[in-house]
């Protein structure tokens, strides 16, 4: 009986490869086109190709562009077009809210950062007294931490000063 299914097995894993085969018929190449209809490669004197099977995914087609609602300012393409002083104080205003917002963030992050840190020396935590490998692992990462809440900080207040209007910004500009 055991024979009787392997050779059951066997005749059907040979019929899905003749099947499998049978599928995989020949690939023409009409320029940026690919089809498997011999009579249409026929037609078009297309090439048939070699070598492997080949797949191909379709792109996706782009999108119309979107109509602007009508409180947006309006937009030509011109990169060279300037665009209205009070429409850019409002964008200036905004930019300088957000990077505020982000600025008051970094320094409680800093802040914390430092608490944690205690100056290299932060207590102990449960395992860390019987592991110092452990404890000065921690020591590194937190100072980490705050070199890194540091460089945030640091990197926001050169932003702010970038934006028009700022205290540095206009004393660099009367020198």
């Amino acid at each position: 009986m055991p024979s009787l299914t392997i050779r059951s097995l066997a005749v059907a894993t040979l019929a899905l490869c003749v099947l499998e085969a049978h599928a995989q018929a020949r690939i023409y190449r009409c320029g940026n086109e690919y089809t498997n209809d011999a009579q249409v490669a026929k037609s078009k004197g297309c090439s048939p190709m070699e070598g492997g099977n080949i797949t191909i995914i379709e792109g996706t087609r782009p999108t119309p562009p979107r109509a602007t609602p009508a409180a947006a300012a309006p937009r030509s393409g011109n990169a060279n077009e300037r665009v209205d002083s009070a429409a850019q104080r409002a964008r200036d205003s905004d930019a300088r809210a957000i990077l505020e917002a982000e600025l008051r963030k970094a320094q409680e992050r800093l802040e914390q950062a430092r608490k944690e840190y205690a100056n290299g020396e932060p207590e102990k935590q449960g395992i860390e007294s019987r592991n110092y490998q452990r404890y000065l692992d921690r020591v590194a990462d937190l100072k980490a931490a705050v070199a890194r809440a540091e460089s945030d900080v640091a990197g926001l207040q050169r932003e702010l000063n970038r934006l028009p209007g700022s205290a540095n910004a206009v004393g660099s500009a009367a020198k």
